[in-house]
């Protein structure tokens, strides 16, 4: 007898940007030299002093089970951060440690909504939002933002989307896959129409170190007195500290969810990793000049994509306020034929670029944007410069 698979299971999609990196993987491996622009991972390697912190856990023995929600002083440190950058009035109590902010995304969702409810999620999204949503039975509704608005909803758009079913809306600043960055002003105005509705948050703020120019992070919760009780925060050292593999987020909200977040994760995983959980109290409580310096080179890295991008016929990109991540329009390419490949979409465009330039990207159809493709600039300079040659000589 076959083994069914469950609706849940069968509905959830793979991650398109793992799917990406596993295509580049698989060329490498036949010898293919691959320009890899899909992932989301900062290049650099984590900073000595929060490996040497991991170590020095392991040396003191601090290798078994904590509690489920995080150690204490983690959560403390985590804490004391969000009052001394934001002021916002955080007890540890209001803290749970999870796998990533990925998975902290998952037990928010997971104690708050259910089948029946729906979740709104402005469009371009990061590619798990949706099924993460699924995963729990509860729908989503899809809210697509435009290039000439910036990629940010309005306040219009989302007063009309919320509905009777409506419990959660999904924030995200800066953005995956777009690098937009809401002004305070502009959430401000999002705020009034949750205030005046029966929505709660989920604020993904994993991004809010990593801002260029005249853009600033905001901590959504901080807007209005009444918002606390109402969003849910989540943040995490994965891109900030170039910590991707240690695997820790966290979530910051109102006492009896981030309880009930406890709980859903206490019989998932048990605690979060031990040692990581210490490389991550080093990062928050250590020297925070290695978080700049990685910002400087981002910001670097983002000039020279953008205007190389912009440079090239047929290719529109806005100038991202945050994250690592171009989001470029491509639909000027559609219908044309390439390598003997007929570019019809995104997905198509993408695949043309890694077969014949050996160039890989993510398809703006995995982020519910059509006509769209999203280039991580989580790399070198030099690899930048021969990745976008590369790109440049295939469109013309």
């Amino acid at each position: 007898m076959k083994i069914p698979i469950s609706k849940m299971a069968a509905a959830v999609q793979p991650s398109a940007t793992l799917a990406a990196g596993a295509k580049a993987r698989q060329l490498k491996s036949e010898g293919i030299h691959v320009f890899d622009f899909s992932l989301g991972e900062p290049d650099f390697n984590t900073p000595e002093h929060i490996c040497q912190a991991a170590y020095q856990a392991m040396q003191a023995g601090h290798t078994h089970y904590t509690p489920a929600a995080g150690i204490a002083e983690l959560r403390s440190a985590i804490a004391k951060l969000y009052n001394r950058a934001h002021g916002l009035e955080v007890t540890p109590e209001q803290v749970i440690v999870s796998n990533g902010a990925k998975h902290s995304l998952h037990n928010a969702l997971a104690a708050t909504v259910g089948p029946g409810d729906e979740v709104i999620i402005p469009t371009p999204y990061w590619v798990s939002y949706s099924d993460l949503v699924q995963m729990t039975g509860a729908s989503y509704r899809l809210v697509p933002t435009t290039q000439d608005g910036g990629f940010k909803m309005s306040p219009e758009q989302l007063k009309a989307a919320i509905g009777p079913n409506s419990r959660l809306v999904m924030l995200n600043s800066p953005s995956n896959p777009t690098g937009a960055v809401y002004t305070r002003r502009e959430l401000e105005a999002l705020a009034d129409v949750i205030l005046g509705s029966n929505l709660a948050v989920l604020s993904d703020e994993i991004y809010e170190h990593l801002v260029y120019g005249d853009s600033k992070a905001t901590c959504f919760a901080t807007l209005r007195p009444e918002l606390p009780e109402r969003t849910i925060t989540i943040s995490g050292v994965s891109k900030s500290y170039a910590m991707t593999g240690w695997r820790m987020g966290w979530a910051i909200g109102p006492l009896h969810v981030v309880k009930a977040m406890g709980n859903v994760q206490s019989q998932e995983t048990s605690n979060p990793s031990s040692i990581s959980q210490y490389a991550a109290l080093a990062a928050i409580e250590g020297d925070q000049s290695c978080v700049e310096t990685m910002r400087r080179e981002f910001e670097a890295r983002r000039d020279l994509v953008i205007r190389r991008l912009n440079a090239i016929p047929g290719i529109h990109c806005l100038n991202p306020g945050g994250a690592f991540y171009a989001f470029f329009n491509v639909t000027a390419h559609f219908g044309r034929t390439i390598a003997g490949k007929q570019i019809t979409d995104s997905a198509s465009f993408c695949q043309v670029a890694l077969e014949s330039a050996h160039v890989n990207f993510v398809q703006g159809s995995a982020f519910g944007a059509e006509g769209y493709v999203r280039l991580s600039f989580a790399a070198s300079r030099e690899q930048l410069q021969q990745g976008l040659d590369r790109l440049e000589n295939m469109l013309k």
